[in-house]
C-alpha cells in the first residue's frame, strides 16, 4: 500500500488542477413515490447517463417497504436503458426462499448485479432481528444469492463502524464475512472526513481484505434530514459543517453551492489519496453529483451523449 498523498496547500496549485478525468463512478436512486419524483427520478437518470457510470443501484426501504417499487425501477432502467442496473437486497421481512425468488426474477430480467444488504427494521431505532426462516445476516445473504446465480454483489461498509457493532475490529470482521462469502465490492456509509475513509481502507487492506472499498459520497443540502441518516448508520456530522449551512433555510440556490463546495472538497481529497472509485448517493437529484463529477475531469461519453435509451 502506497503512502497516502495528501492535496497541496490551497495557495499552491488548484484543488482540482490534477484531476485527470480518471476516475469511475456509480450512482444511487431511490424508488420514486409519486408521478412528479418519477419524473425527477429519470430526468436525473437522463442527466447522469452520458457520463457513463459502472453501475446504478435502487435502494430498498427499511423492512423491505419499497420491494415493489424498487423492483419495477430496476427493471426499468434494465430494460429501457444502456445502464447497469443494480437492485438492493435485504434480509429484512421475507424468508430465503421469498429472497431466492426476488432474486430468480432480477436475473430473468437481466439484472446482473445485486447490492446485499443486512437492512434495517421498519421501526426506526428497533434493533434487528433475522426474520423465521430468514438469511441472519449480510454474509448469508451473499453466500444464497451466489448460490441462486452468478450474480455481481456490492456490499456495505462502514469506515466510522456500524451502530450495531461492538468495535471496529468486529466492524472488520464482519465485512470480510461478506467478502469471503462472495462479494465483489464493498460501498461505504456516507462521511465527511477523508482521513476516515483513507485509514479505514488501510486497516481492511492489512486485515487482508482484497476487494475494492468504494467511499460513499452524499452531497448534502438538507443539514436536518442528513443528521437522520447519520443517527441510523454511525455516521458524524462534524459542527464546522452545521455552521456552514446555518441562515441558508431559505436561500436554497446558496445551500446547493455551499452543498456542492463540501462534497467536491471531500472528493478531491479522496482523489489525493489516491481513489478512482466513486459512489453517489443522489437523492433522485442529479446536479449535485454531475457538478462533483465534472471537477473530477469526468466528461459524458461520446457514445451515450445523446440518449441513454435503448431502440425498442
Amino acid at each position: 500500500m502506497s503512502p497516502i498523498a495528501y492535496p497541496r496547500s490551497p495557495f499552491g496549485k488548484a484543488m482540482f488542477e490534477d484531476a485527470a478525468g480518471d476516475i469511475e463512478v456509480s450512482f444511487e436512486f431511490f424508488p420514486p413515490k409519486t408521478e412528479k419524483m418519477e419524473a425527477t427520478l429519470w430526468s436525473s437518470i437522463e442527466t447522469l447517463a452520458p457520463l457513463g457510470p459502472r453501475f446504478v443501484s435502487v435502494t430498498y426501504g427499511a423492512g423491505g417497504s419499497t420491494r415493489e417499487r424498487t423492483h419495477a425501477t430496476v427493471e426499468r432502467i434494465a430494460r429501457e436503458t444502456a445502464l447497469t442496473a443494480a437492485a438492493h437486497l435485504t434480509c429484512v421481512g421475507a424468508t430465503r426462499e421469498e429472497i431466492d425468488e426476488i432474486a430468480r426474477q432480477y436475473w430473468q430480467a437481466g439484472v446482473r448485479h445485486v447490492v446485499a444488504l443486512r437492512g434495517d427494521p421498519a421501526e426506526p431505532g428497533a434493533r434487528f432481528t433475522p426474520e423465521p426462516g430468514g438469511y441472519a445476516d449480510a454474509a448469508e445473504l451473499v453466500a444464497g444469492l451466489k448460490s441462486v446465480a452468478p450474480f455481481e454483489i456490492s456490499v456495505a461498509a462502514y469506515p466510522e463502524t456500524h451502530p450495531d457493532s461492538l468495535t471496529k475490529r468486529a466492524d472488520l470482521d464482519n465485512l470480510k464475512r461478506k467478502i469471503d462469502a462472495g462479494a465483489d465490492r464493498a460501498i461505504t456509509q456516507f462521511f465527511f472526513s477523508p482521513d476516515s475513509f483513507l485509514r479505514f481502507r488501510d486497516v481492511a487492506a492489512a486485515m487482508g481484505i482484497e476487494a475494492e472499498i468504494v467511499p460513499g459520497i452524499l452531497p448534502v443540502t438538507n443539514v436536518a434530514q442528513t443528521r437522520k441518516f447519520a443517527a441510523a448508520c454511525g455516521a458524524t456530522i462534524p459542527p464546522w459543517m452545521e455552521r456552514l449551512f446555518e441562515g441558508l433555510d431559505d436561500l436554497p440556490a446558496a445551500r446547493q453551492l455551499v452543498a456542492a463546495t463540501i462534497a467536491a472538497e471531500l472528493c478531491a481529497q479522496l482523489y489525493a489519496g489516491g481513489v478512482r472509485h466513486f459512489h453517489f448517493f443522489t437523492l433522485n437529484r442529479a446536479e449535485l453529483s454531475y457538478a462533483i463529477c465534472h471537477l473530477l475531469g469526468l466528461r459524458p461519453k461520446e457514445s451515450d451523449h445523446v440518449d441513454c435509451r435503448r431502440s425498442a
